[in-house]
C-alpha cells in the first residue's frame, strides 16, 4: 500500500536548512557591517586593555600613597623621608614630597652661598614645584582615559551604523525580490542586530571604567593638593626666623 505525502511536506522536507549560527551570520555579513563590527572589535579590545593596566596602577598608587603618608607622619626628619623616597614608585604623593624637597634644599643652598637667611617669601618657588609635580602625577594617572571616554560615548553610534546600514540592504532585497519574507531579509536584519548588540558591548564597560578611574584619580589629586598644602605649612613653621 502506497503512502501519499502532501506537496507542502515535500516541499520543506526539501528545503536546504539555513546555518544560522553567529559565525556564519558575521561571514555572510556585508562589507560595511563587517568592517563596522571589526572596529568595534578593535575598540572593546583596546578598552579592556586600558582596563586592566589603568586598573592595576590607580591600584598601586592608591595603596603606595597610603603607605608613603603613614611613613611621612611617622618621621621628624624630612631627609630621611627623602631617602625613602624611592620605596614607593607609583605614590603620587611621594613624587610630589621629591620635588617639594629637592626645590627647598636648592633654596637653602643658595641663601646659605650668598650669606642671607631663609626668605619665606621664597616658598612660593615650593609651591610652584609642588603644583607642576602635581600636574605631572595627574597627567600620568590620566593618560588613556581619555579613549575610554570616547568609546563610551561613539561605539553606540558606530553599531548603529551598522544597524541602519543591515535594515537598508534588508529593504534593498526586498526591492529587488518582491518577496518580504523572513529568508529573505531575515540575515541582514540579524546582522544590523549584532552590530548594535557590539556596539553597548563595547560601550557599556568603557564608560562604568571610566566613571570609576575619574573617581579614583580624583580623589588622588585631592590628596595630593591637601599633602602640598600640610608640606609647604612645615616648612613655613620650620624655617620661620632662621
Amino acid at each position: 500500500m502506497r503512502t501519499i505525502i502532501p506537496v507542502h511536506l515535500i516541499s520543506i522536507a526539501a528545503a536546504p536548512e539555513q546555518d544560522l549560527s553567529i559565525w556564519s551570520l558575521l561571514a555572510g555579513a556585508d562589507f560595511v557591517v563587517q568592517l563596522v563590527l571589526l572596529g568595534l572589535v578593535g575598540m572593546s579590545v583596546a578598552c579592556w586593555a586600558i582596563i586592566l593596566n589603568k586598573g592595576m596602577a590607580v591600584r598601586k598608587a592608591s595603596q603606595e600613597s597610603q603607605a608613603f603618608l603613614d611613613m611621612f607622619w611617622k618621621s621628624s626628619d624630612l631627609e630621611k623621608v627623602y631617602e625613602r623616597v624611592n620605596r614607593y614608585p607609583s605614590a603620587p604623593v611621594a613624587q610630589v614630597f621629591a620635588a617639594g624637597y629637592v626645590e627647598m634644599k636648592r633654596m637653602i643652598s643658595a641663601e646659605s652661598a650668598a650669606g642671607a637667611g631663609i626668605d619665606l617669601g621664597m616658598t612660593e618657588n615650593i609651591e610652584r614645584a609642588l603644583r607642576r609635580a602635581s600636574n605631572t602625577e595627574l597627567n600620568r594617572l590620566e593618560g588613556m582615559t581619555t579613549f575610554l571616554a570616547t568609546t563610551g560615548s561613539t561605539a553606540p553610534f558606530i553599531g548603529l551604523f551598522g544597524t541602519v546600514w543591515g535594515i537598508l540592504r534588508a529593504f534593498q532585497k526586498i526591492g529587488v525580490t518582491g518577496q518580504a519574507t523572513v529568508a529573505t531579509v531575515g540575515p541582514d536584519i540579524a546582522h544590523a542586530l549584532i552590530a548594535t548588540a557590539v556596539g553597548l558591548l563595547a560601550a557599556i564597560p568603557a564608560v562604568m571604567a571610566y566613571n570609576y578611574f575619574t573617581s579614583s584619580i580624583r580623589g588622588l589629586a585631592h590628596e595630593m593638593d591637601s599633602f602640598a598644602a600640610d608640606l609647604l605649612n612645615i616648612v613655613k613653621r620650620h624655617y620661620r626666623g632662621r
